[in-house]
């Protein structure tokens, strides 16, 4: 449309005619959304040269009045400062980047992460943040071995406790196998192993965590034989081999009340 550079009209399946708005950045084009009229279009395309070509606005500028979306507006900015374009809200920084979610809202990352959320676009819902990866939903935090039932301040924690900072050396898992709880004090390491029945039940304490997991994958196997069949997640533990994750099973203790559970209770 020459009256208004940048934009192209369009139309639905449904006949309902709409506007695309783009702009070739050193001869890559870059779609700046869809709009309902030309005029919004063409305003999203003289924000993108604006923030390109005459270098103007920072990353603080961004408000409602704009027609870019702030996605595509972090998108522009990291690309004029940096030189690199990438198809999701990253903006680079030395040693690390931020991914933003919303102009209040960021989340810190290690450089090493750059090119899996280059690729995937960060999710938000009820509080957890997720990507879809072959027709599949992950938690964020999977990347760093933690499990979908892992609870905040009880098995993993933020080192320096800002809740955005997810770079490696800031998240810091304290229980890595369900039902087990690191109960150590100063004088003594112990592992507490706990299975939910009817309200939770100790199958022991053991001296390290990895007994205990095991302990986990015992009591699960002995209330699974007695019908008991609650779909529990046992623990997949890489550490050791098949012989001593057998010997570690046939020796371990377990409590007595799991041992003689039965459905009637």
């Amino acid at each position: 449309m020459k009256k208004y550079p940048g934009v192209t009209k369009a139309k639905k399946k449904n006949g309902e005619v709409y506007y695309r708005s783009s702009i070739t950045i050193r001869n890559k084009h870059v779609s700046l959304s869809s709009f309902d009229s030309p005029e919004e279009a063409s305003k999203a395309y003289r924000e993108a040269c604006e923030i390109i070509r005459e270098k103007k606005y920072e990353l603080e500028d961004y408000d409602d009045g704009f027609a870019l979306n702030f996605e595509k507006f972090i998108i522009l900015m990291n690309f004029r400062n940096t030189g690199i374009l990438f198809k999701t809200p990253i903006y680079l920084q030395k040693g690390y980047f931020f991914y933003y979610i919303s102009p209040e809202k960021r989340l810190i990352f290690d450089r090493e992460d750059m090119f899996f959320y280059a690729e995937h676009k960060i999710q938000v819902r009820g509080g957890y943040y997720f990507v879809c990866d072959y027709g599949s939903q992950y938690n964020i935090l999977s990347r760093y071995g933690i499990k979908n039932y892992a609870q905040k301040g009880k098995d993993y924690e933020f080192s320096n406790h800002n809740e955005d900072d997810y770079r490696y050396e800031n998240i810091r898992i304290i229980n890595e196998y369900v039902g087990v709880t690191d109960i150590s004090d100063e004088l003594n390491k112990c592992y507490e192993c706990v299975i939910h029945l009817r309200g939770n039940y100790i199958v022991g304490r053991y001296d390290d965590e990895i007994t205990a997991a095991v302990a986990y994958n015992k009591a699960v196997d002995i209330l699974t034989a007695k019908g008991i069949n609650r779909r529990y997640a046992k623990n997949y533990i890489q550490t050791i081999n098949v012989d001593d994750y057998k010997k570690i099973y046939d020796t371990v203790s377990i409590s007595k009340k799991i041992i003689e559970y039965t459905k009637a209770k």
